[in-house]
């Protein structure tokens, strides 16, 4: 067997040796197929980040079932990971790839600018989330007033407005990097940051968020556990009025009634404290995600800059960081599909509807579902054009609909 000595290579492709690549000490045939590697992940995520994410938005679009105050905030925040895989991951990606930066130096500042834009919008978006569940699982029957349409409004420009304020502001002004940084080569593009920025960007960026939405999601957890008691005691005084005769459930004066509609409310009221705790449980594993891709990140961050050129970090590592980062774009909407029963049927329909169609019809949760997307008054097959049109264009969904009704 040959040994490969510098500059050459007994690899069966027509590798070329780059300098950088020479001071590696890698052999440049791993080098290319890891760049092949590389690429196809980074592919991958950037694809499946913006399927997900307009899966979201057309859903809340096309359903009137979603069409709610919460969801508001979700397709604000999926707009941002839609973003993040447009306007940044491709140009992350074409740098990792290429080894520079191809677009220059003004191009340089607006990446970096919407890199923390986006990904602070998408931090804040999840408290303003926090915050919202916070109020429906705490206080139910205030709800309505206290989160208008009108407030949702005033919170998605705030968090709008914050994330464009730390970012495009002191990024274009020059104000976030050092005198040593500030006029570098236009085929690198880094992001290199001063100290106070770091702590200021850091702060509203990530961790001062973080802590509200951790106390936040704290007492969340709390209520929710007092309710689950509560729940269990409504079941128990309900399977408890079931076993009793007839005769002591109506006695004379139409006590039956008042106990019949006494079991009907408490029925409701289990039915939505159990979809309160289910929107709960899906924000905590959104924000678990969150902070299991960009905790690493701002470590690194915060690590970085104060400590200097004294400490080092390869650039496999930084990358990966990144990466890492980005990947929560992609990581929602697929949060969304496996732990929100909505939004899994909405998917559902927008992306096997055709197929679904031909091979059977709705039964169960599905069924019930899609009576409920469609219009309760008088059930009419052509006055609700908001879910795939005229139902008289879609015989499909009118079938469906039709059998439903035949059930009832």
């Amino acid at each position: 067997m040959n040994r490969t000595t510098p500059g050459t290579s007994d690899c069966p492709w027509n590798c070329t040796i780059d300098p950088a690549v020479r001071q590696t000490g890698f052999l440049p045939c791993f080098a290319v197929i890891g760049t092949v590697l590389a690429a196809l992940a980074m592919s991958a995520v950037i694809i499946c980040a913006v399927v997900g994410n307009v899966l979201v938005v057309v859903s809340v679009c096309r359903f009137e079932r979603l069409r709610v105050t919460a969801n508001f905030f979700i397709v604000s925040l999926a707009t941002a990971d839609l973003l993040v895989a447009v306007l940044v991951m491709p140009f992350n990606a074409s740098q990792e790839i290429a080894g520079r930066w191809l677009f220059g130096r003004i191009a340089c500042d607006l990446f970096n600018a919407n890199d923390v834009l986006f990904s602070t919008a998408s931090l804040l978006h999840l408290c303003c989330i926090s915050t919202d569940r916070f109020i429906a699982i705490t206080d139910p029957f205030h709800y309505e007033s206290r989160m208008s349409t009108r407030r949702v409004a005033v919170m998605l420009c705030c968090a709008w407005g914050a994330s464009a304020l730390l970012s495009h502001l002191p990024i274009q002004l020059g104000w976030y990097t050092t005198d040593a940084h500030a006029d570098t080569d236009a085929n690198v593009c880094t992001f290199i940051v001063n100290k106070v920025y770091c702590l200021v960007s850091s702060g509203i960026s990530f961790w001062i968020p973080t802590i509200v939405m951790l106390f936040t999601y704290y007492r969340i957890f709390s209520e929710a556990r007092r309710q689950e008691h509560q729940i269990h005691k409504l079941c128990c005084e309900a399977a408890a009025m079931s076993l009793k005769p007839v005769a002591q459930l109506a006695p004379p004066g139409g006590n039956g009634t008042n106990q019949a509609e006494r079991k009907r409310l408490q029925q409701q009221q289990q039915r939505k404290m159990r979809r309160e705790h289910k929107a709960a449980r899906t924000l905590g594993i959104i924000m678990g995600g969150f902070l299991c891709c960009w905790l690493p990140f701002f470590i690194w961050y915060i690590t970085q800059t104060m400590c200097g050129d004294a400490c080092s970090t390869p650039p496999l590592v930084v990358s990966t960081l990144f990466w890492i980062g980005y990947f929560n774009s992609a990581l929602n909407p697929v949060i969304y599909a496996f732990f929100n029963r909505d939004f899994r049927h909405a998917f559902n329909r927008l992306l096997f509807r055709r197929l679904r169609c031909r091979r059977r019809r709705p039964r169960g949760p599905e069924a019930d579902w899609l009576a409920g997307a469609l219009p309760s008054d008088s059930r009419s097959r052509n006055s609700h054009p908001s879910i795939t049109g005229s139902v008289n264009n879609t015989p499909c969904l009118a079938r469906t609909h039709a059998s439903y009704e035949a059930v009832k």
